[in-house]
């Protein structure tokens, strides 16, 4: 009986797994899963423009082939520096395949699944393979693309290959099982709150009605290029430990391995390590380390005060782009902008928070009511809002005491934009962050520093209001109480009626000054 169980034993590869559990990615719902396709594409494009130093300009059109039947074609066109041919198929046909996965930089992507995850999805809801154009270094490639999904393999066939000027790369494919909205979770949406955290970006999203729509750049200069950072010794597993020094070929010795290898670890730090773990031999091959000595390693690093990850690669939004965004899409009455110092999660890895919250006049126009942005490596997250750990953050919020009495129904929007080079996702559809403890504590903070300027900002206005009132209601009776003053004392009444109101409007003045002095400080 138990070796006629094993006759249906099998392997998978990732392709066919991702291939039956595609809601893993992001792909469910059909609204959802239009979005994601767009997500993909547009994170590949801003990423690629940005690490070539090229302003992007992205263009999303959306096709409707069949409403009965959900069946849309899109093209996704970037002014990006295109894939070589020899990456073209790997790229957008192969699972795990990429530049970002095993780098410590911070990028918008981070697994190398996005593209190839569209190619699958496309392949498996209409038959049809996917068409890329690219143009690298003066060649331009027509090829189409699929997968093999038994062996993660791309299929490409190559139909045009000559000479271009431009460079860039355009996707085309056909999706059923989807739906374009104009919702909050829809494609518009999701645009506009690209460029809402990407200022520097231009994005054109042509509609299913051909309408077109151009979010413009507000900034004419890309924001500056992170760079990749080596690995923190707090941040470390005995099980990462062991991969890096399988793969390190150059250092013969543990000792170089560690120095070379990680942040912060200079020859008097593995001197501390030496007298930590006196039966370990910091001479050995970095790749005959064991499993027991890797965990005593790790209990090492634990024990050694070790100067904090780099922080400089770290490229927020930034405070001045934030407000322009902001004041591109929404004009707000008021808008403060909090970016904190850089922290570190998990003992090693580098992260930073920044939020803008807007308030009052475009924001009340649009009709968006105690509206939370989410973002990651300024990329909007749009859905699984309800386990995300900036939505969590939010709900303890005691935004009373800001002056906000319902959050739900004010006129405010919130922007919270978390930076790392490792964002800890959820899932490998990327749509919420994880409940970590320092992340979510420094949100809180960032949040209620911000919120203390919009808190001035509405007592101050409520006090305006207040004085205003008075002083209408007291100038009701200076006519009056002027003439009664003037027959009293036999003097002239517009004389008195002057002097009044020059009374009334110097104390108010002088109260109203006083109230903006107590809130700015």
């Amino acid at each position: 009986m138990a070796e006629d169980m094993f006759e249906q034993f099998r392997e998978h590869s990732v392709a066919e797994f991702f291939k039956k559990n595609r809601q893993m990615l992001g792909f469910s719902g059909k609204v959802r899963s239009l979005t994601m396709i767009v997500h993909e594409f547009t994170t590949n494009a801003l990423d690629a423009c940005e690490e070539a130093g090229i302003l992007p300009e992205i263009l999303v059109e959306v096709e409707e082939l069949d409403r009965n039947k959900d069946h849309y074609r899109m093209t996704i066109k970037d002014n990006g520096p295109g894939i070589p041919k020899s990456h073209l198929g790997k790229a957008l046909g192969q699972m795990l395949a990429g530049t970002k996965f095993h780098r410590y930089l911070q990028q918008r992507g981070q697994q190398g699944i996005g593209a190839a995850a569209c190619t699958m999805f496309s392949y498996v809801t209409t038959g049809q393979s996917t068409k890329a154009v690219t143009c690298h270094k003066g060649k331009r490639i027509v090829a189409d693309i699929a997968i093999d999904f038994k062996k993660n393999k791309p299929v490409i066939t190559v139909l045009e290959e000559n000479s271009a000027e431009e460079t860039g790369l355009t996707v085309t494919a056909e999706f059923k099982d989807v739906r374009y909205e104009r919702s909050n979770y829809g494609v518009y949406e999701y645009l506009k709150r690209t460029a809402l955290a990407n200022p520097h970006c231009s994005i054109t999203l042509v509609e299913p009605d051909n309408e077109q729509t151009t979010f413009p750049r507000s900034v004419e200069k890309n924001p500056n290029r992170p760079y990749e950072i080596q690995p923190h010794p707090l941040g470390l597993t005995p099980h990462d430990l062991l991969e890096f020094a399988k793969h390190s070929r150059e250092n013969k010795r543990l000792s170089s391995f560690l120095q070379n290898t990680f942040a912060r670890v200079s020859a008097a730090k593995v001197n501390e390590l030496r007298e930590l773990t006196p039966k370990l031999n910091f001479n050995k091959r970095p790749d005959k380390l064991t499993w027991d000595e890797a965990e005593r390693l790790v209990k090492a690093f634990s024990q050694v005060k070790w100067i904090a990850p780099a922080m400089d690669s770290l490229v927020p939004i930034g405070k001045e782009r934030v407000e322009a965004s902001f004041t591109n899409i929404f004009n707000p009455e008021v808008l403060m902008v909090t970016e904190r110092k850089p922290k570190v999660y998990r003992g090693g890895i580098p992260f930073m928070v920044e939020v803008g919250i807007a308030y009052g006049g475009g924001v009340s126009a649009a009709q968006k009511r105690g509206e939370v942005m989410r973002f990651a490596n300024k990329v909007p997250l749009l859905f699984d809002a309800g386990g995300c750990a900036i939505t969590e953050t939010i709900k303890t919020m005691d935004w009373k005491r800001y002056n906000i009495r319902n959050f739900e129904e004010e006129p405010i929007a919130v922007l919270i934009n978390l930076v790392s080079v490792h964002v800890p996702y959820t899932s490998a559809g990327k749509q919420a962050i994880s409940h970590e403890e320092d992340v979510m504590l420094e949100i809180k903070n960032s949040v209620m520093e911000a919120s203390r300027g919009i808190q001035r900002y509405i007592s101050s206005k409520k006090k305006a209001h207040e004085i205003a009132t008075k002083k209408k209601v007291i100038g009701r009776y200076v006519h009056q109480l002027s003439s009664d003053l003037a027959s009293l004392a036999d003097a002239d009444a517009e004389r008195i009626e002057k002097k009044l109101n020059k009374l009334i409007e110097e104390r108010y003045v002088r109260r109203k000054e006083e109230g903006d002095s107590t809130e700015n400080n």
